[in-house]
């Protein structure tokens, strides 16, 4: 397995001296034994006392070779067959880190930056989002629009009275389906008018790839122009992100990493895994979109740029500031932005050193983004999924690489520095225990669950019952509570 580490920046001086500093961290005490699981780095190295590890790694030892030891713990658990992770600001990449090659073939190339992946759910923020709020700025629509105004199917229906601020918070009420073959948007909408919804609009938050389909077919039939062409002439092609495509042609299948767990389409790579974006031609709202962690993080500096970036500008500072700031759903409060997830069951990339300000999402097949525009910092996550099935476990690793990469190159003021030693010790004991059954068993055989495109609405009494357990810690220490 060969790996690739590229860092720029070595640990912030704070971090180090919390750990010289015992009356503070309490991290110089002898261990005896096998180290406690409040201890953070001995379980990623498997013995050792913290001491030691700490000390003799962390002056010498850029904090990159810690995220590369999260995504080689995660292989050899069978979690991740690969991964990149991109560390950057709005300056540029401070980090880089891969594991893992292209397949299994002998002398596959290795995944890099360049390596271009299905990205999943991130297509929510990454495309349709965009080209939304683009549509917004131009003064196409309103988010206050009922969907009938835009969709004459709806116009007798009850689903008619939904807003496009509902679908971009999932605020709806409707739930997902698996599509047919035969079925087209069309289809869809009609079946739409034709749903009776158990949630009542704008009073729960229901995760759905529903609302974002219909979200693309809103920028289809706004602009005359099918979501990949618009995003492309809008978003990609001016922020120069040639690495980022819906259906990517076969001349690229060198640089495309294959989505693990698909029988039937393994032997061509760029066929999106998610089943309802493939039955709408690989061109849908909520997934099908592919790229690479470069690219990736041109899109994050324009976040973190308030819509410029390299002096183009993609979004104007309201729509950014618009598009990031929270929405609140439902008691106990879920927080949404447009199409960006703020704090919520699904938020684990957060991590515990991300501000309250940072933003972010994930992805089905193995992807995340989080960027903080408070700490002027993001973390992209991009790897081929195995483990489908403990939603839990990913989460931490997904986690575990924030906080790590948070601790070294964040911008952290006090409080947030004093709490690194408590990030860190939460690196999951599960991803790199010896013995575990559940994460050493053979997971190249697990499936995707049957169920995973059906309903993934969370009834506010299923947020209620995560509350609870995240009063004695975060939200990234749950498993999502559904797979997304």
């Amino acid at each position: 397995m060969c790996h690739k580490i590229v860092h720029v920046t070595r640990l912030p001086l704070v971090l180090i001296l919390l750990v010289l500093v015992h009356p503070l961290s309490g991290l110089c005490e002898p261990k005896q034994g096998t180290p406690r699981p409040e201890d953070p780095l001995p379980f990623l190295l498997g013995s050792g006392s913290v001491n030691q590890t700490l000390l003799a790694s962390l002056p010498g030892m850029a904090q990159a070779e810690s995220i590369d030891l999260l995504l080689k713990r995660g292989v050899e658990r069978n979690l991740v067959s690969g991964g990149v992770v991109l560390v950057g600001n709005s300056n540029g990449i401070l980090s880089v880190t891969a594991r893992g090659r292209l397949d299994g073939k002998q002398g596959a190339p290795p995944l890099d930056e360049h390596t271009i992946f299905d990205l999943a759910s991130l297509t929510k923020v990454v495309a349709t989002a965009p080209a939304v709020m683009k549509l917004l700025e131009q003064g196409k629509f309103k988010l206050s629009d009922p969907l009938a105004y835009w969709f004459p199917e709806l116009k007798h229906s009850r689903q008619g009275r939904i807003t496009i601020l509902q679908l971009l918070i999932h605020t709806s009420g409707l739930d997902d389906s698996r599509l047919r073959p035969s079925h087209s948007i069309r289809t869809i909408v009609r079946q739409v008018a034709a749903r009776r919804s158990r949630l009542t609009p704008g009073r729960h938050f229901a995760y759905a790839d529903i609302n974002f389909i219909l979200l693309a077919e809103l920028v289809h039939r706004v602009s005359k122009k099918p979501l990949d062409v618009f995003c492309h002439e809008q978003v990609y092609g001016p922020l120069g992100m040639r690495e980022t495509m819906f259906t990517p042609p076969k001349r690229l299948a060198d640089e495309l990493a294959p989505t693990v767990g698909l029988k039937r389409w393994s032997s061509y790579k760029g066929v999106v895994q998610d089943d309802n974006a493939r039955r709408l031609g690989g061109v849908a709202g909520h997934a099908g979109l592919f790229s690479s962690a470069l690219d990736l993080s041109r899109y994050a500096r324009l976040m973190l740029g308030r819509g410029a970036l390299d002096g183009q500008r993609i979004l104007s500072e309201r729509t950014i500031a618009l598009m990031t700031g929270p929405h609140v759903c439902g008691h106990p409060p879920v927080k949404r932005g447009l199409g960006w997830d703020i704090d919520s069951p699904f938020s684990a990339p957060k991590g515990t050193l991300f501000s309250e300000r940072s933003f972010g999402h994930t992805g089905y097949s193995g992807s995340s983004i989080w960027i903080d525009p408070q700490t002027d910092l993001f973390v992209i996550l991009l790897t081929n999924r195995r483990n489908y099935r403990d939603t839990a476990l990913f989460n931490r690793l997904r986690r575990d690489v924030s906080n790590v990469a948070a601790a070294q190159f964040g911008k952290l003021d006090l409080v947030a520095a004093l709490s690194v030693h408590g990030a860190l010790s939460q690196i999951t004991e599960d991803l790199v225990s010896e013995g575990n059954p559940k994460t050493t068993h053979n997971l190249h055989r697990v499936k995707p669950s049957a169920g995973r495109h059906h309903i993934k609405h969370i009834h506010i009494k299923h947020i209620r019952r995560h509350y609870k357990v995240a009063a004695a810690g975060s939200w990234a220490n749950l498993g999502a509570p559904v797979t997304r």
